[in-house]
C-alpha cells in the first residue's frame, strides 16, 4: 500500500512539474486557433495546436521534450504576419492576452514580463528625450538628469536579467548614452553610429527571434526620414557592414528580409541594388536555388526592364514576344481558366483595351490541361494567347516570379515594362495615362 501510495505521489509530482502555454484572445470571436512553434534560424518546428474556446482561452501542455528557447505563437493566416514570439526557459509557465489594440500582454513568465517591462520603461525615457529636444533645450543639468535615467534603467535591467534568456536581448538593445551634452543634430548622428554596435549576429537566442530583423529593418527604414535612394543605400551598406564576420545564412536572410521590404514599398532599384551588390552572391554561393530564382525574377521583371522572351503563336505562325512589332503598347496579362477572380476581370480588360488601338492583349494562361483554356480563350477572340502548362512551375511564371493570377505587365513597343499594375483599378488608371500621353504627344 506505502509503494502504491509513493508511486501516486511521484505521478502527481511529475504531473504538477509538467509546464504549459494559456493565452485568452479578444474577442474571442476573431479566433479560433493557437498554433505554438519553436523557432529556429532556419525557420519555425510545428510543436502543438490549441483549440480556443468560447472564451477564447486555449492551453497547450509542455513536456520534457520542449526544451527552452524562442517559441511562436500563430494565430491567423498568412502565418508570417500573424504571430508574436516569447521566451520559454523550460522553468515556468507562460500565460498572456492577446489581442489586435493592445498586441500580447503576458501575465505569467518572469522572462517575458521583464522584457515587455524593460520595452516599456526604455520608451518612456525615449519619449522624455524627445521632449527635451522638441522644446530646444540647452540645460546641461536637464540633460545630464535624463541620461543618467537612462544609464540607471539599461543597468538595472541588465542586473535583473543576469543568468536569463531575456538578458540576451536586453544587452543587445543597450542605447547610445552620451557622456556630455550633444545638440539634436550630434546626438541623432551618435544614435544612428551606435545602433547596431551591441548586436551579436551569431547569438543563437538572437537568430531564433525576430530582434534581428526589426532592428535592421528599423536602422534602414526609421533612422532617415526622406530618405533618398543614395541614403538608402548607404543605410544598406552599413547593415552588411555590421555583419561583416557573421553566419553566411543569417546575413543572407536579413538581407532578404531587406529586400522583400523593398520591393513591397515598390522601390525596385534599391531592391535590386541589394540584390546586385550583395544577395544573388550570397544565395549563390549558399545554393539558395528559390531565392535566387526569385530575387533574378523580381529584377528582370522590374520597371525599366525587358521583359523575358517567351514563345508565342501569331495566325498559327510561331514567333516570340520580343518579335512581336505590329503594336506601341502589349498588355501581358497571367491568368489561369481555374481562376474565378480572372474570370471576373478579363471581361472587362477585354471592354478597356477595345476602345485602345495601339495595344496587344497576350493572355498567358497557367493551367494543368488544356481543357478549361480551350474554352474560355474563344470570348476574346482579340487577344495573342498562351498556353502555359505546369501551371506554378511553367518556367516562364517562374521566369516572371508570378505568385497570383491575374497579374499584369505593360510593355512599350521594344517589350520593355514600364508598368506593373496591382490590380484592375490600377491597371484602367495605367492606361488612361498612356492614352492621355498619347493624345498629348501627337
Amino acid at each position: 500500500m506505502r509503494i502504491l501510495s509513493l508511486i501516486c505521489l511521484l505521478l502527481h509530482v511529475a504531473t504538477s512539474a509538467q509546464n504549459s502555454v494559456t493565452g485568452t484572445f479578444i474577442p474571442a470571436e476573431n479566433y479560433s486557433y493557437a498554433l505554438l512553434y519553436k523557432a529556429t534560424p532556419e525557420g519555425a518546428e510545428y510543436i502543438d495546436r490549441g483549440s480556443l474556446d468560447r472564451n477564447g482561452s486555449f492551453s497547450i501542455a509542455l513536456n520534457d521534450t520542449v526544451s527552452p528557447g524562442i517559441y511562436k505563437i500563430v494565430y491567423a493566416l498568412p502565418p508570417a504576419e500573424n504571430n508574436f514570439d516569447f521566451i520559454y526557459n523550460g522553468k515556468e509557465n507562460i500565460d498572456f492576452e492577446f489581442s489586435t489594440k493592445d498586441g500580447v500582454i503576458f501575465k505569467d513568465s518572469n522572462e517575458n514580463k521583464l522584457w515587455s517591462s524593460y520595452l516599456r520603461s526604455i520608451a518612456m525615457v525615449n519619449q522624455t528625450i524627445s521632449n527635451y529636444y522638441a522644446q530646444e533645450h540647452i540645460d546641461e543639468a536637464a540633460f545630464n538628469a535624463i541620461f543618467k535615467t537612462l544609464s540607471d534603467t539599461q543597468n538595472a535591467y541588465e542586473e535583473s536579467a543576469k543568468d536569463l534568456l531575456v538578458s540576451n536581448f536586453i544587452v543587445a538593445n543597450r542605447p547610445y548614452i552620451p557622456e556630455s551634452f550633444e545638440d539634436l543634430s550630434t546626438y541623432s548622428m551618435n544614435v544612428k553610429e551606435n545602433y547596431l554596435k551591441h548586436i551579436d549576429y551569431d547569438n543563437y537566442i538572437l537568430q531564433c527571434s525576430s530582434f534581428l530583423k526589426e532592428h535592421v529593418l528599423s536602422y534602414v527604414f526609421d533612422m532617415v526620414s526622406n530618405a533618398s535612394n543614395d541614403t538608402y543605400k548607404n543605410l544598406v551598406n552599413d547593415v552588411v557592414q555590421s555583419m561583416e564576420h557573421s553566419n553566411l545564412v543569417i546575413r543572407t536572410n536579413l538581407l532578404a528580409q531587406l529586400w522583400q521590404r523593398f520591393a513591397e514599398i515598390n522601390k525596385a532599384t534599391l531592391a535590386n541594388y541589394v540584390t546586385d551588390q550583395y544577395l544573388l552572391d550570397l544565395a549563390t554561393s549558399l545554393n539558395m536555388t528559390y531565392l535566387k530564382e526569385r530575387i533574378l525574377a523580381y529584377k528582370n521583371t522590374s520597371v525599366g526592364a525587358k521583359a523575358p522572351n517567351f514563345e508565342v503563336s501569331l495566325n498559327d505562325n510561331k514567333t516570340t514576344l520580343h518579335n512581336l512589332n505590329a503594336k506601341d503598347y502589349y498588355l501581358l496579362i497571367f491568368w489561369s481558366s481555374s481562376c474565378g477572380h480572372c474570370l471576373g476581370e478579363l471581361p472587362e480588360v477585354k471592354k478597356v483595351v477595345e476602345s485602345i488601338a495601339n495595344i496587344q492583349v497576350i493572355a498567358f494562361a497557367l493551367e494543368d490541361d488544356d481543357e478549361g483554356w480551350s474554352k474560355e480563350k474563344i470570348n476574346y477572340p482579340n487577344f495573342t494567347h498562351v498556353l502555359g502548362l505546369g501551371k506554378w512551375e511553367n518556367e516562364v511564371v517562374k521566369r516572371y516570379d508570378i505568385s497570383a493570377t491575374p497579374t499584369y505587365f505593360i510593355l512599350n513597343s521594344n517589350k520593355k515594362i514600364i508598368g506593373k499594375p496591382f490590380d484592375f483599378k490600377d491597371l484602367v488608371e495605367a492606361l488612361d495615362r498612356l492614352q492621355k500621353e498619347n493624345t498629348q504627344k501627337n
